[in-house]
């Protein structure tokens, strides 16, 4: 009988692991990505000292003065000055941490709702959580009760931006999910209107939309009604939004099989249970990076609240460097700004991508 006697794995050659490995297989593996390479690491090798000299090196973070600030790098110190206007806007200074608190409640919630997993009423206790939490944040931000109030024109800075494209992603979300399944509908009426408000919504920008809500639909209203600006913006953005997300989710259900469809049929499933239970979460699972990609166009698109007097994050450069102590200062207020945008951004991305693999049905090898 013939015996075999047990091998010890070799190691993979120097050649197929380690960097080197890595740089030939990504960076070097012909002549084309070659060339590329060594070009990106000379464009590299011009900008970043530069870049790094101006934000880190040459920079001022000490308490100084405007003048007393280098020219030649960047004055963090107007940042950290401004710091409390570029978040709030004019909310009063004795009034943030009611802005605090909200940031810490939907913290709290989100952890509740990731600690429930398969619980039996996690569906439940997550739309509660969805009712009360804008009750409560509304309460704390605007006041009523035993808290002072604090008007909507005194909102501003980073806080105004995050509820504007807060609202108006959560908002326009299920907004949009009835404006896709209305154009799929076989009932002609409700088809037609969702085409019509969705065609027309999309061939308006933004600002116009905007403009209508702030100045025309004003003029609907019975005298000496006067419903605030916020609100007004609140609901072009949300009406703007809902456009785009029915038409990224019309996108997802028509890559959903017909097979799906007739197998839902066959089982005897009302048209509710249908959409819900077998369409629409394949839907929403093909469409996720769209519907991502479109919350983040909203999120940059809050910047234009300022063209009917809502003063976002960005708007609050504009004001800062009109301080007479700091003149001068705006490019550090729109690097700011832009580190800002990009590092919330860029974590809506990610967390896109890790919706995508957390919900993914492929097999992989």
């Amino acid at each position: 009988m013939a015996t075999f006697e047990q091998q010890t794995a070799k190691k993979a050659p120097n050649s197929e692991i380690g960097f080197a490995h890595w740089l030939r297989k990504n960076l070097f593996s012909n002549v084309t990505n070659s060339v590329l390479t060594v070009f990106a690491l000379y464009v590299l090798y011009l900008i970043v000292p530069a870049i790094a000299n101006w934000m880190l090196f040459d920079a001022t973070f000490a308490p100084v003065n405007n003048e007393q600030c280098g020219r030649e790098g960047a004055c963090w110190r107007y940042i950290i000055e401004k710091l409390d206007l570029f978040i709030y806007g004019f909310y009063p200074a004795e009034g943030y941490w009611r802005v605090q608190w909200v940031l810490i409640l939907a913290l709290v919630f989100v952890w509740i709702a990731k600690r429930l997993k398969q619980h039996q009423y996690k569906l439940k206790i997550i739309a509660g959580l969805i009712i009360i939490y804008p009750i409560v944040a509304f309460f704390l931000l605007y006041g009523g009760l035993s808290l002072e109030v604090v008007e909507t024109h005194q909102w501003g800075g980073l806080m105004l931006t995050v509820i504007v494209a807060t609202v108006g992603i959560v908002a326009s979300f299920p907004i949009g999910v009835l404006l896709a399944l209305g154009r799929q509908s076989k009932m002609p009426v409700i088809r037609l209107l969702s085409v019509i408000y969705i065609e027309f919504i999309r061939g308006v920008p933004l600002i116009t939309i905007l403009f209508m809500a702030s100045v025309i639909l004003p003029l609907f209203f019975h005298e000496g009604m006067n419903m605030d600006k916020l609100l007004r913006a609140l609901i072009g953005i949300t009406m703007f939004q809902s456009a785009y997300i029915a038409e990224v989710i019309r996108g997802g259900l028509q890559a959903v099989p017909r097979g799906q469809y007739e197998a839902a049929d066959a089982m005897g499933l009302s048209f509710l249970q249908k959409t819900t239970l077998i369409i629409l979460p394949q839907a929403l699972k093909i469409s996720i990076p769209n519907i991502v990609g479109s919350f983040i166009a909203l999120f940059k698109d809050t910047t234009l609240l300022l063209i009917i007097g809502l003063l976002d994050v960005l708007s609050m450069v504009h004001l800062s460097t009109s301080d007479e102590n700091w003149l001068g200062r705006s490019t550090e207020g729109f690097v700011f700004v832009m580190l800002v945008m990009w590092i919330i951004l860029y974590s809506m991305s990610r967390y896109s991508k890790a919706l995508e693999l957390k919900y993914s049905t492929e097999h992989k090898n």
